[in-house]
């Protein structure tokens, strides 16, 4: 066996681990009944989308992933639900849908599975042509934002920051004095 050919089933395996994981996450988001945990598969679940950019040597799209879903909009419904809960979290997403919307539910999944298993056959895919050079796109982002444009993004950090805080101190209320 070539060392190509090891290489290939070497990163089918990973890439079939990383499946397997995101999509139990996936599934998690969904059949879990704590809503924390359903959260925590949703960040999961990111992360493993993220995974497969960087296994497609998308290193840009990955870093964003990471940085925007699994970071700020994971740690955004986190902080919602933390703030808006009212009850134990036990008691979170108990109502179980009845047979009629179960099946539905399935029906509507397996046209959607079906029209994607059907667009990917019969779709024109373009053979690759060879590898060009790499594209450092991440370093020249790195360089722009911590270089020429250091100041316009520390202070977008402070904007979303002082976002944040007044979110909570309108959702939580101020005590009166």
């Amino acid at each position: 066996m070539s060392t190509a050919a090891a290489n290939l089933q070497l990163q089918d395996a990973v890439f079939v681990m990383i499946a397997i994981v995101t999509t139990g996450a996936a599934l998690g988001v969904v059949f879990l009944r704590n809503i924390v945990h359903n959260a925590l598969c949703l960040v999961l679940t990111f992360l493993g989308v993220a995974a497969v950019y960087f296994q497609l040597n998308a290193g840009f799209i990955g870093l964003v992933q990471i940085l925007v879903y699994a970071g700020a909009i994971s740690v955004l419904i986190i902080f919602a639900i933390m703030l808006v809960m009212d009850k134990e979290i036990n008691q979170t997403n108990l109502p179980i849908p009845s047979l009629g919307r179960r099946i539905a539910g399935v029906y509507i999944t397996a046209l959607l599975v079906i029209t994607l298993v059907l667009a990917i056959y019969f779709t024109a895919w373009p053979l690759a042509t060879g590898a060009g050079a790499p594209f450092d796109a991440v370093g020249m982002l790195a360089e722009l934002m911590l270089g020429d444009y250091v100041i316009a993004f520390e202070a977008a950090a402070v904007l979303l920051l002082v976002a944040v805080v007044g979110a909570v101190i309108l959702a939580k209320g101020v005590e009166k004095q």
